[in-house]
């Protein structure tokens, strides 16, 4: 069997279905990059990760094959050898690209389905029984190969729903609102069109309360490449942005999210098949098709004029249903790996080893840091014992109350300015000679050597941290979890610092030990006792 391969994309939606074929020793599969794609790079880089065996396309021309499968009409594939599959790279048919025909849905174009008037393609595995009625209006000879199978990523996605708390957990998301914005590629997607988007939601936003994500499509990844890509993108990815991998890891964040912000890509049905919440930030072209699955989706979400109406908007897409959507591109579901064994094993002519196919498989936990931003600007409402925190990224321009640094981490131009300094425990790993900071010695020493800051604290754990204020002495803030819905919920231990830091700036704070104060980030309030500090808490190495 040969998979002909044109980008990463198509590749990456072979993959998901070629558990067809497990455990079966008759089986022997070969990869070939078709040549002509502006993607071939990033798609033959995509083939060494995944430890395929390799043809080239010269020698797969001249070799003989008893199934190709293919995710893309376009590469010449009518010279190879052998029965041929197509299925498509994407949620459908939503738009059109400039390589094809104009209106024409890429993926339907009969001058690619065709070679001299007639079908190349043995079968067409198509996601739904309206794309079969779409592919005859273009060719009624190519439609005769259709059949509905579903869509075997889809399948993935559903797959992995009983994992959306080990994503999150993943991810760091804890108890904030996980909010994915989704780039298809070309220059109506999301990322070309709003390209500072992200860095403005991640300032603006309050970070204990929303978490950010991007999911790009591979041939973004493929065309700006990792290194200008996080150029672009360093303001963002230093404010707490995620930015997923292109293969599996972005689709483990889309079903890890509560909301998806998105152009007119693939991701945004893959969402609205989940149920997510969606909010249109495509701004408009040629490109989307009117009528199809992805263009109604999108015409039934509430628009994002801009990022600071981006809480609106979410309040709004909270109340559409998005599900009707994505069943216009995806029936039946659940099925499409046992639906493609029959077919692919049929033009094989074989019967498969066992009567049990494969199910589809859930997505791995993703891997992607997710970062903390070095310092923040504090913004603190106190009411009797309840402190309020809310925090964006230092790089604001809106007034607040204090500035709250992480040491080392911030730089000597926020440590400087910082009236909150903290640092985390670290893990031992040294093999060799130490010597290590007690907790009691790196908050003293931080109040001599930064005489703006009032408060210096050392995070223990999500429980205990060591708090030293100028005026009110050292003690230990204990944290009890919120223990609402059957969870143990924490907030970030350094808004728990800032929390603490407000409060005793108080003068009518009396004395500390014994004192108890409510830390409220936004999803999670907690008690916090303030205590005379242990000799264990103070001994504590860092």
């Amino acid at each position: 069997m040969l998979v002909a391969v044109r980008s990463a994309v198509a590749l990456h939606r072979l993959l998901d279905v070629l558990p067809v074929f497990h455990g079966d020793h008759r089986i022997v599969t070969r990869f070939t990059l078709m040549p002509g794609s502006d993607f071939g790079v990033d798609a033959l880089a995509a083939l060494e990760r995944a430890g395929v065996r390799t043809l080239p396309w010269e020698e797969a021309l001249h070799a003989r094959h008893d199934l190709v499968l293919a995710a893309s009409p376009k590469g010449g594939l009518h010279r190879l050898s052998g029965r041929r599959v197509l299925l498509p790279h994407g949620a459908g048919f939503n738009k059109s690209v400039d390589d094809g025909a104009p209106g024409v849905p890429s993926g339907l174009d009969p001058s690619y389905l065709l070679a001299d008037g007639t079908p190349w393609a043995d079968l067409h595995a198509l996601a739904h029984g309206d794309q079969v009625a779409r592919l005859e209006s273009r060719s009624r000879l190519a439609a005769s190969r259709g059949v509905v199978v579903g869509d075997p990523t889809l399948d993935r996605f559903l797959a992995s729903v009983p994992y959306r708390e080990e994503y999150r957990t993943a991810l760091g998301t804890g108890a904030r609102r996980l909010v994915v914005l989704a780039s298809t590629w070309g220059r109506e997607s999301l990322l070309v069109r709003r390209p500072g988007l992200a860095a403005e939601l991640t300032a603006l936003l309050p970070y204990d309360a929303y978490q950010f994500a991007l999911a790009l499509h591979p041939n973004e990844h493929s065309r700006i490449g990792s290194f200008d890509l996080s150029g672009r993108l360093a303001p963002a990815l230093s404010a707490g942005l995620i930015l997923a991998g292109p293969y599996e890891e972005w689709a483990a964040v889309l079903v890890a999210a509560d909301a998806v912000v998105t152009d007119h890509g693939s991701a945004a049905l893959y969402a609205a098949a989940l149920g997510t919440p969606v909010v249109n930030a495509y701004d408009g072209g040629g490109e989307v098709l009117p009528g199809s699955p992805g263009a109604r989706l999108l015409d039934a979400a509430p628009r994002l004029t801009a990022a600071a109406r981006l809480e609106a908007a979410l309040d709004a897409a909270s109340s559409v249903d998005t599900r009707p959507h994505a069943a216009r591109a995806f029936t039946p579901q659940g099925q499409a790996l046992a639906r493609l064994r029959a077919h692919l094993y049929r033009l094989l002519g074989l019967s498969p080893l066992s009567e049990d196919g494969p199910d589809a498989r859930a997505f791995p936990r993703p891997s992607a840091p997710s970062r903390r931003p070095p310092a923040f600007a504090v913004r603190i409402r106190v009411a009797g014992d309840t402190v309020s925190v809310t925090r964006v990224p230092a790089r604001t321009r809106e007034a607040f109350h204090h500035l709250c640094a992480e040491f080392p981490a911030a730089g000597p131009r926020h440590l400087q300015s910082a009236g909150v300094l903290w640092r985390r425990a670290g893990t031992d790993t040294a093999s060799g000679p130490l010597a290590a900071w007690t907790a009691e010695g790196w908050t003293e020493r931080a109040l001599e050597e930064y005489p703006g800051c009032r408060t210096a604290a050392a995070v223990l754990d999500r429980r205990r941290i060591l708090v030293r204020h100028r005026s009110a002495g050292v003690f230990t803030a204990r944290v009890e979890p919120d223990r609402s819905g059957g969870r143990a919920s924490y907030p970030d231990p350094s808004a728990v610092v800032s929390a603490v830091h407000a409060r005793l700036g108080d003068a009518r704070t009396g004395p500390v030990p014994g004192m108890t104060l409510v830390c409220d980030t936004g999803p999670v309030a907690v008690r916090v006792h303030l205590d005379t500090a242990h000799a264990d808490d103070l001994l504590y190495e860092l």
